[in-house]
C-alpha cells in the first residue's frame, strides 16, 4: 500500500494529468527511500512505506497499517517514555530525534534512529510523520569500537614496545617500555623535547624532515634510526609514526619505537590492533560527520558550565584549595593506589594555635587574608602529587601519597617553618603557629575517615603538649580516644541516673587543730565502668561542654550539704569548690554563685572557689574582672596548685584572692628534697607578704606536718588526717575534732 493514494483520473486534460504525475513520482520516491517512513494517528499506523515494513519484519505494508505503534517497542514503559520525551519538543513545531531500542514483529529487539514531527503542532490529533532507520549494525560497531579502545589502552600500558605521543616534538604521553628502552625513570620524559633521544642536533633535524613531511600528506613513517639512551650510548630502533590527524598536524603524532632485536615479537599484534582501531574510528567518524558541527558549540558551552560547577563544588571559596568533597575523592584514590602498590601514605591534620584571637582582635577580614596566605604557603611545602585541603575555619588536611614516617615528619617540620614566617596583612605583621597531628596508612587506619580521626587525635595531643609542634598518632592515643568517647556518652547520662556524688576532705587549722572547712570532690561510680577517676572524666566534661551542667550541680549539692550540716548542729564551716576554666569564663558565673548561696540560705563568705593559676592567667584581665565581681559579692577565692605553672606576680597581686594552695607535688618530698622545702617556704613567705592565707594539700606524714607548721603554713589537708569522706562520714569526723 503506497503512503499516498493517487487521485482518480476524473479529467483527461493535461491540467489533471500533471498533479497525478506528481503524486506518482512522490510515491515512487517514498517507496524507494532507504529509510522507513510512517504516518501515525492516535497511536495507530495509518500509512507507511515498504522500507518501514521491512525494518519491522513485515512482508507487506498491509501487515503494518492499522496496527498499534505501541507494539513496536520492547514494552509499554519504553513506549510511554518516548512519548514523554518527544511530545514537549514536537508540540513546539520542532523535529524530535532519538535512538531507541525497538521490537520487530518476530519479537527481536534492534536499535533504530527515529526522527518525528507533528503534522499540525496545534492539533496533535492530526498525527505525526516519523522517519525510521535500522542502526543495529552501527550500534554493534560502536560497541566493538569501545572494546577495541579498551584493548588498545591495555596494549599501551602493558606493551613490550615503547609508545610515545608527541605534540610540537614534545612528549605528551609515553608508556613505561619507552622510558625503560631509553633508560629514563617513570615520568622523567613528560613534557620534554624529543631531542633527548637523538645523538646530534643534525640527526634530530633530519628526523623531523623525514617524518613530518609524510605526515602532512596523510602518510605514515617507518624506518630505522640510530638513537641515544639517557647515558649517551647509541641504540638502533625501528620507528613507526603517524600524525593523529593529517589535516591538523598540531594535534601531534604517535610513535612506536622498538629495539630491532625484539621487533618481530611485538610487530604483528600492535599493527593489527592499530589498523582495526583506525578502521573503526574512520567508520564511526563518517557516521557522525553530519552532527559534529552542531555538537561542537554545545560541547564547548557544556564544558565551560561543567568547569564552573566543578570549581564551585570541589574547591574552597576562600583559599582556592580542594574542599572536603574533592579531598575525600583524592584521598580515596591515593589510598587505593597505596593499597595496590604496597606503599605508605600520610595524613596531616593542621590547626592554627589561637587563631580565634586574630578574628576577635583584628576582624574576620584580616583572618581570612591570613588563611589565604597560609594556604599558598602550604602548597609550596608539598609536592605536586600531594593534596592540601581546607576543612573550614583554621583547619587544614594534607594527604601525602608515597610517604613514610620520616617523610611525614619532614613535611610537618617544613609546614611549621613556612607557617611561622611573619605575614604582612594591611598594617599588621602577624605570625601564627600550627599544631599538627600525623596518621600513617596502613598502620593507623585503612580508610580515610579513620586516618582523619587518628590525625585529629594526634593534633590534640600536640596542642596538649604545648602547641607549635607535631605529633604522630599512636595505639595508646587510639585507646584513649575510644575510652574518651565511651566516657563522654556515659557522662551525658550520669547526672540523670544519679551516678555522680560528692566526697568531702576535711581542712584543718594548723594553729587550733580544728576542722574549719571541707573541699568538695566530685566522684563518679558507673555500674559497668566502675569508679572513674576525676582526672579522666573532668577534661572530657570540659571539652564536651558538659562541665557547665555538672559544675552547677556540684555548686548546688555542696551548698545544700553545708546547709544540712549546719542545720544538724555542726559548727560553721567553709565549703571549698573547684572551678574549671570553662565555668570561670562563663559570663553568668558570679550571678549563678550568688543565686545558689541565697537559695541555700548561706552567707557568701562560707563558699571558697578554687581556681588553678592556669585558669586565671589564660585571660588575666578577664580573670581580674570576674574575681573582683565574686569578691564584691563576698565569695572567697583561692589559687589552687600554686607554683606548678606560669606564676605571674604582676597579676597575682591584682587578683582578689585570699589564699594560695600549695600543690601536693611540693609537699610529697618536703622532708627529703631541699628544693621542695625552699619552694614551700618561698610560697608561704610570698603569701604572707601579700596578706594571703596558705593551705597545703597532700599532707601524709608527721614530718611534713611539722615542717609546714615550722614554716608558718595556715591550713592543711591530706591523708594524715582523713581521706575524702561521704557526707555522713565527714560529719562524724568533724564531731570527733571539735575542741
Amino acid at each position: 500500500m503506497p503512503l499516498t493514494q493517487a487521485a482518480p483520473a476524473l479529467l483527461s486534460t493535461d491540467a489533471n494529468e500533471r498533479p497525478q504525475q506528481a503524486l506518482r513520482e512522490r510515491d515512487i520516491i517514498l517507496e524507494n527511500a532507504g529509510v522507513g517512513i510512517v504516518f501515525v494517528r492516535q497511536r495507530v499506523i495509518a500509512r507507511c512505506n515498504q522500507r518501514y515494513a521491512e525494518i519491522f519484519g513485515a512482508a507487506s505494508i498491509e501487515e503494518m497499517v492499522g496496527s498499534s505503534s505501541k507494539d513496536l517497542y520492547p514494552d509499554e514503559a519504553a513506549f510511554k517514555q518516548l512519548g514523554a520525551e518527544a511530545y514537549p519538543v514536537l508540540a513546539t513545531g520542532q523535529r524530535f530525534k532519538t535512538e531507541r531500542l525497538m521490537r520487530r514483529r518476530d519479537g527481536q529487539l534492534f536499535w533504530a534512529s527515529l526522527t518525528g514531527r507533528l503534522i499540525n503542532p496545534h492539533d496533535a490529533a492530526e498525527g505525526s510523520i516519523w522517519i525510521i532507520d535500522d542502526i543495529d549494525e552501527q550500534k554493534r560497531a560502536a560497541a566493538q569500537l569501545e572494546q577495541i579502545t579498551h584493548e588498545r589502552g591495555l596494549i599501551f600500558d602493558h606493551a613490550m614496545v615503547g609508545i610515545v605521543f608527541l605534540r610540537n616534538r614534545r612528549v605528551t604521553q609515553c608508556n613505561r617500555s619507552f622510558e625503560a628502552l631509553f633508560g629514563y625513570a617513570p615520568g622523567e620524559l613528560d613534557g620534554s623535547s624529543s631531542r633527548q633521544w637523538y645523538l646530534t642536533d643534525e640527526d634530530w633535524e633530519a628526523a623531523g624532515q623525514r617524518c613530518y613531511e609524510p605526515f602532512s600528506k596523510g602518510q605514515a613513517f617507518q624506518g630505522e634510526m640510530l638513537l641515544s639512551k639517557k647515558d649517551g650510548s647509541p641504540l638502533w630502533c625501528e620507528v613507526r609514526s603517524k600524525a593523529i590527524d593529517a589535516n591538523d598536524l598540531s594535534q601531534g603524532s604517535i610513535w612506536i619505537t622498538m629495539d630491532i632485536s625484539a621487533r618481530k615479537n611485538a610487530e604483528a599484534a600492535l599493527v593489527r590492533a592499530k589498523d582495526e582501531l583506525e578502521h573503526l574510528v574512520e567508520e564511526r567518524t563518517r557516521q557522525l560527520s553530519r552532527t559534529v558541527a552542531a555538537l561542537e558549540q554545545k560541547i564547548v558551552e557544556q564544558k565551560q558550565a561543567e568547569a564552573h560547577i566543578q570549581r564551585l563544588a570541589h574547591f574552597d571559596a576562600l583559599t582556592g584549595l580542594p574542599n572536603r568533597v574533592l579531598l575525600n575523592d583524592r584521598a580515596e584514590q591515593a589510598i587505593d593506589i597505596a593499597r595496590r602498590h604496597g606503599e605508605g601514605l600520610a595524613v596531616l591534620f593542621l590547626d592554627l594555635d589561637h587563631f580565634k584571637k586574630v578574628n576577635d582582635s583584628l576582624g574576620h577580614r584580616v583572618g581570612d587574608e591570613l588563611l589565604r596566605q597560609l594556604a599558598q604557603r602550604l602548597k609550596t611545602a608539598v609536592r605536586e602529587q600531594d593534596t592540601v585541603s581546607r576543612l573550614g575555619g583554621d583547619e587544614f588536611i594534607l594527604v601525602l601519597p608515597g610517604t613514610d614516617v620520616s617523610g611525614a615528619g619532614h613535611v610537618a617540620a617544613k609546614v611549621m617553618e613556612v607557617a611561622a614566617q611573619p605575614m604582612q596583612i594591611e598594617q599588621n605583621e602577624l605570625a601564627v603557629t600550627p599544631s599538627i597531628g600525623i596518621a600513617m596508612y596502613p598502620a593507623d587506619g585503612e580508610d580515610f575517615e579513620t586516618l582523619c580521626q587518628c590525625a585529629d587525635t594526634a593534633m590534640y595531643r600536640a596542642k596538649r603538649d604545648g602547641r607549635n609542634g607535631y605529633c604522630f598518632f599512636t595505639g595508646e592515643m587510639q585507646a584513649q580516644s575510644v575510652r574518651a568517647l565511651e566516657l563522654e556518652n556515659a557522662l551525658r547520662r550520669a547526672l540523670k541516673r544519679q551516678q555522680l556524688s560528692l566526697h568531702y576532705q576535711p581542712q584543718l587549722c594548723l594553729g587550733s587543730g580544728r576542722v574549719i572547712g571541707a573541699e568538695a570532690l566530685l566522684r563518679w561510680q558507673h555500674p559497668q565502668l566502675g569508679a572513674v577517676s576525676p582526672a579522666e572524666f573532668i577534661p572530657i566534661a570540659e571539652s564536651s561542654g558538659l562541665i557547665l551542667e555538672i559544675g552547677e550541680w556540684v555548686l548546688r549539692e555542696a551548698a545544700g550539704q553545708l546547709r544540712r550540716w549546719l542545720d544538724a548542729g555542726l559548727p560553721p564551716l567553709r565549703m571549698a569548690v573547684n572551678l574549671s576554666s570553662v565555668q570561670f569564663r562563663h559570663a553568668d558565673l558570679p550571678e549563678l554563685v550568688s543565686r545558689i548561696m541565697a537559695e541555700a540560705g548561706l552567707a557568701p563568705e562560707m563558699l571558697e572557689l578554687e581556681l588553678t593559676e592556669g585558669v586565671a592567667l589564660t585571660d588575666p584581665l578577664g580573670a581580674i574582672a570576674v574575681m573582683a565581681d565574686l569578691n564584691a559579692r563576698g565569695v572567697r577565692l583561692s589559687i589552687d596548685d600554686f607554683g606548678t605553672g606560669y606564676s605571674s606576680l604582676s597579676y597575682l597581686k591584682k587578683f582578689s584572692a585570699y589564699k594560695l594552695k600549695i600543690d601536693r607535688s611540693f609537699v610529697r618530698d618536703l622532708t627529703e628534697d631541699p628544693e621542695d622545702k625552699a619552694i614551700v617556704n618561698a610560697i608561704i613567705s610570698l603569701a604572707r607578704s601579700l596578706g594571703l592565707q596558705t593551705i597545703a594539700e597532700g599532707v601524709e606524714t608527721e614530718g611534713q606536718l611539722a615542717l609546714l607548721r615550722e614554716q608558718g603554713c595556715d591550713e592543711v589537708q591530706g591523708f594524715l588526717f582523713s581521706r575524702p569522706l561521704p557526707a555522713e562520714g565527714f560529719a562524724a569526723f568533724v564531731c570527733q575534732h571539735v575542741a
